[in-house]
C-alpha cells in the first residue's frame, strides 16, 4: 500500500506542479488531493516500520528501523527514504518562514526519497521471495511515475518535438528592448514596470504580450522553471518577468503558462 500510494502521490505532485491536469473544482482541492496522498504514504509506510517491532522472526528493534545504515542495505534505504520524506512533510507546514528557493530545492527531494525507497521494496521482495507480485504490481505502478518525471525535468523545447506542447510560428525578428514587470509579494492589481518599453509588433508580426495576475500568482516557480529567460524569482519572493518578451522566446512563454498551477499567466497578442 505503501509503495504504490508513493507511485500515486508523485504522479499526483507533478500533475499538480505543471499544471496538466485540468481543474475541475479548483486547484485548491487538485493540492489537497496530493497532500491526502502524501499523508496515506507517510502512515502506511510508517506501519510498515512500525510492524517490524512486532515481528518475532526477522524483527527489527527501534534503533534499527530509526537509524539508516545500522543494519541491511535494504533496510537502510527504506529508512532514509521514510525519514527523509517526512523531513518535507515538516518542511510543507514550516514553508511560510524558509525562502522559497531553499523550500523547493528541499522538496525535490522528494524524487531521491522515493527513488531510494523503490529500490528498498524490490530488494525486499527478492530476500523474502515476493518479486512476482511486486513485479506485476509494481511495475504497473512505477511505469507512469517514472515517465511523468522524465517529462517533468525535459526542457519545454524538447516537449514541442515531441508534440506535447504546441510549438510557436517562427518569425525572424530584429531584437528590440523588453519590458520587465515585478509581482509584488503582497496582493494588487498592478504591476511595477521598469527597464525599458513595450514592443508592439516587430516587421509587421504580431508578437504577444505577458500579463501576471497578482491575485492568482502565488509564486511557485514554476514559469521561472518551465522559462528562465522571461521568468526569475527574486530573493525577496517577487517575480519578475518580461511582458513583451522576444519573438524567438513566445514558445517558452507559452510553455510558462500552461504548466502555471494558479493559471496566472496570460499571453495576449499584440500588433
Amino acid at each position: 500500500m505503501s509503495y504504490v500510494l508513493m507511485c500515486l502521490t508523485l504522479c499526483w505532485g507533478i500533475f499538480t506542479a505543471t499544471g496538466w491536469i485540468r481543474r475541475l473544482t479548483g486547484y485548491q482541492s487538485v493540492r489537497s488531493f496530493h497532500m491526502v496522498l502524501a499523508i496515506f504514504t507517510l502512515s502506511t509506510g510508517m506501519t510498515h516500520a512500525g510492524i517490524f517491532l512486532l515481528l518475532r522472526e526477522q524483527g527489527l528493534d527501534l534503533f534499527s528501523i530509526t537509524v539508516p545504515f545500522s543494519g541491511l542495505f535494504r533496510h537502510a534505504l527504506g529508512i532514509f527514504g521514510l525519514e527523509l520524506m517526512i523531513g518535507i512533510t515538516v518542511a510543507v507546514a514550516l514553508k511560510r518562514f524558509i525562502a522559497y528557493r531553499k523550500w523547493l530545492r528541499f522538496h525535490q527531494l522528494a524524487y531521491l526519497a522515493v527513488a531510494m525507497i523503490v529500490v528498498h521494496s524490490w530488494f525486499g521482495a527478492v530476500a523474502n521471495g515476493h518479486l512476482a507480485v511486486l513485479w506485476l504490481g509494481g511495475v504497473t505502478v512505477l511505469v507512469p511515475a517514472v515517465t511523468l518525471t522524465v517529462l517533468r525535468v525535459l526542457p519545454p523545447r524538447w516537449l514541442i518535438k515531441a508534440g506535447l506542447l504546441t510549438a510557436a510560428p517562427a518569425a525572424n525578428a530584429s531584437p528590440v528592448p523588453q519590458e520587465y514587470a515585478v509581482v509584488p509579494t503582497g496582493t494588487g492589481n498592478r504591476n511595477g514596470a521598469v527597464n525599458g518599453s513595450s514592443n508592439g509588433a516587430v516587421n509587421g508580426r504580431t508578437k504577444i504580450r505577458v500579463n501576471v495576475d497578482n491575485q492568482r500568482c502565488k509564486r511557485y516557480g514554476i514559469c521561472q522553471a518551465e522559462s528562465p529567460e522571461l521568468f526569475q524569482l527574486l530573493e525577496d519572493g517577487r517575480l519578475r518577468y518580461i511582458r513583451d518578451p522576444h519573438t524567438e522566446d513566445r514558445a517558452g512563454a507559452q510553455a510558462a503558462a500552461r504548466s502555471c498551477p494558479m493559471r496566472a499567466i496570460k499571453l495576449q497578442e499584440v500588433n
